[in-house]
């Protein structure tokens, strides 16, 4: 019953997004809500013709917000299946509802103040409201957000879960007290900054989606079943994002998606006792987020560049990778490191 429930829910979840997608793109198109100006810098920092000449057609035609499509069938799941055992008293659905105190609530949660944050900061984007580049929350609130997420999530694990440690494999448990509450913070900045993973199309979908079966799949070997359909939910919620994601794009998955996702995952990892392995299994938003470091410390102090344009997808582009191939090798390299890192946990902890 277990398997059934998390492949169930993450199959149910690709078919409850595929027919959600016409109502959200209607309003997606009927209020036109894309970029009215394509970006002449790039996420580097740096004015660059590149970037420009790469990016100017996509941008203005397409419209932000698609990650809504992610969270909303994610949220209107859980709430479905949550309500249904309280109308209809049935064994099958009790076992369906994956909404516990000790597995979910926290997770969804933060996947939903995530989304709301970023879909504020999309708005103003598309609006042009805000000093950011020509809309949208500037850097510094987008990270005092962020560590207010991060530090609600960080005070329910320490004083309402009662967790302060961390898993090392191979050394085991580590206790790190009060620390426990910025360490907390501090990955979740981290995750964060891989977010500027989602600059193709379907990049940061794909991507996601092997990070989260691989939790969900570490949750299921760990019994922790309700986890393990919150993950497999978000992989099918994704796959629909997918299926209307394929060049050229229907919208993107923009911030909205970004920082619910981002978020999810910082608290999925640490309920999975699994913090050590997410650089193996999210190894590309790793090299996303470091590319942008090299790159900036690179201008900084030696002042050159080391990418034609960070992150280094773009980077691949501007050599002259197709858009398809680089998302295609991202999609690729990240199935093999989740598979990776997966593994690196199952064996630490058997």
């Amino acid at each position: 019953m277990n398997t059934y429930k998390v492949l169930g829910l993450g199959g149910l979840a690709f078919f409850v997004g595929i027919a959600l997608t016409p109502i959200l793109t209607h309003y997606l198109y009927k209020y036109k809500l894309w970029r009215k100006d394509a970006r002449a810098m790039a996420p580097d920092g740096a004015p660059t013709p590149i970037f420009n000449a790469l990016h100017k057609e996509r941008e203005t035609k397409a419209p932000r917000m698609g990650g809504i499509l992610v969270w909303a069938t994610t949220i209107i799941l859980a709430l479905i299946f949550w309500i249904l055992p309280k109308i209809f008293p049935d064994e099958l659905f009790y076992k369906l509802n994956f909404l516990s105190r000790e597995q979910t609530w926290v997770p969804l949660g933060i996947l939903f103040a995530g989304a709301i944050v970023g879909l504020l900061d999309d708005l103003m984007l598309v609006f042009q409201k805000g000093a950011y580049r020509g809309g949208g929350l500037t850097f510094t609130r987008r990270i005092f957000l962020i560590t207010l997420i991060a530090a609600l999530g960080a005070y329910w694990f320490y004083f309402k879960l009662g967790k302060d440690f961390v898993f090392i494999p191979g050394l085991g448990d580590f206790h790190l007290g009060i620390y426990f509450i910025p360490f907390f913070i501090l990955v979740m900045w981290a995750v964060f900054s891989g977010g500027v993973i989602d600059g193709l199309d379907g990049l940061s979908g794909g991507v996601f989606a092997s990070i989260f079966s691989a939790y969900a799949g570490i949750a299921f070997f760990q019994n922790q079943i309700n986890l393990a359909a919150f993950a497999s939910v978000i992989v099918g919620s994704i796959l629909a994002f997918l299926w209307f994601n394929i060049p050229p794009a229907r919208f993107y998955m923009s911030e909205t998606g970004i920082m619910a996702l981002t978020t999810a995952l910082t608290v999925v990892a640490f309920l999975t006792n699994a913090i050590f392995v997410l650089p193996i299994i999210a190894l590309p938003l790793v090299l996303e987020s470091l590319s942008v470091i090299i790159q900036l410390g690179s201008k900084r102090f030696f002042g050159r560049k080391i990418f034609l344009v960070a992150p280094i997808h773009h980077h691949f582009e501007a050599i002259g990778w197709p858009a398809e191939k680089v998302v295609m090798r991202f999609w690729v390299l990240s199935i093999v490191f989740a598979i990776l890192g997966m593994i690196v946990h199952l064996v630490s902890v058997l």
